[in-house]
């Protein structure tokens, strides 16, 4: 979302007459983020959700435009442009287009927690899910940076948080400063090297059954809610037999992208050198979906400003 909001707005107010594509609801997975504290000009954090609004209102400002609904199952050509196919039918034609569809989140291999999942399991943190946990402890699996904000946001709303991660270090994937909270907060206790094996629970979680994995060891652990933060795969199905992507499926950009179209033997170019092109020409990927990407959202609203740039030097060379 974060890239995708600063195309739509830096692109508008440069001049461009430019439309974002959603396909369920403005602000993307960011805007499920219960708090995000480091992002440059909000010293006491800001919620996903928050962030996402106030990006929709700063791009409408500069006139552009906003489809919700708007389900992108194919991408074409026609007449030099690009040609967006939606579910419903309708095209978006355009001389260039930025993806940032983001990614979609893993879920865990656990029988029986798809029936969970909307109840008791969840792969966001808000307010809204804080409010239905209550007094009940809850479980957190992941060892990034979602995973940590959740824990640090969860434990002040609720009487304790498990965390738990496959490594054994806390700081592996996750930020120094959300490593230091979680460990000096009383309501949290870190699992390490323990994984999930089991959810008991109808319809509502009861409890977790969960595995030492050097030691084969199980435990029960009574907890009324699972939150699983343990990444995601790129939102790039739909692209798989247009563009170059890698083996998980992120979009190869720049010098990646120059040589899986075959132009690694030619001279390089300004144009093929794009950090954020595509192996398709006017084709740019920024934020989550591209391989090579800083998972942040700082970094994801740079590569967005980088893109309208890139987009207006494509411009100028065809």
């Amino acid at each position: 979302m974060p890239a995708l909001r600063q195309d739509q707005q830096g692109a508008a107010s440069d001049g461009l007459n430019t439309v974002t594509l959603e396909s369920i609801a403005a602000g993307g997975q960011a805007s499920t983020s219960s708090r995000i504290e480091n992002y440059l000009g909000f010293p006491a954090g800001v919620s996903g959700a928050e962030l996402a609004e106030r990006a929709i209102i700063q791009a409408g400002k500069f006139g552009a435009r906003l489809l919700v609904s708007a389900d992108v199952a194919g991408l074409g050509s026609e007449a030099g442009n690009h040609v967006l196919r939606l579910a419903d039918g309708g095209s978006v034609h355009a001389r260039a287009v930025v993806l940032a569809t983001g990614a979609r989140y893993r879920k865990l291999a656990v029988p029986g927690i798809e029936a969970l999942e909307g109840t008791s399991v969840y792969y966001a943190a808000t307010h809204q899910e804080a409010r239905i946990c209550g007094t009940d402890p809850v479980a957190i699996v992941g060892g990034g940076n979602s995973a940590g904000q959740a824990t640090v946001f969860l434990a002040d709303h609720v009487p304790h948080v498990h965390l738990f991660i496959r490594g054994g270090d806390l700081g592996k994937s996750m930020s120094r400063y959300l490593v230091d909270q979680i460990e000096r907060h009383p309501r949290v206790t870190v699992h390490r090297n323990t994984e999930i094996r089991q959810v008991h629970g109808e319809k509502y979680l009861e409890a977790i059954v969960v595995e030492d994995n050097r030691t084969g060891d199980q435990d029960t652990i009574r907890v009324h809610a699972l939150f699983v933060f343990i990444g995601a795969t790129p939102h790039t199905g739909w692209l798989a037999d247009t563009i170059a992507l890698d083996d998980h499926g992120f979009v190869l950009t720049g010098m990646d992208a120059v040589h899986a179209r075959g132009d690694g033997n030619r001279p390089i170019s300004a144009g093929l050198s794009r950090t954020l092109e595509t192996s398709l020409p006017g084709l740019f990927a920024a934020g989550d979906i591209r391989r090579g990407s800083v998972k942040r959202v700082a970094s994801a609203v740079g590569e967005g400003a980088m893109a309208v740039r890139q987009i207006h030097e494509y411009f100028e060379r065809s």
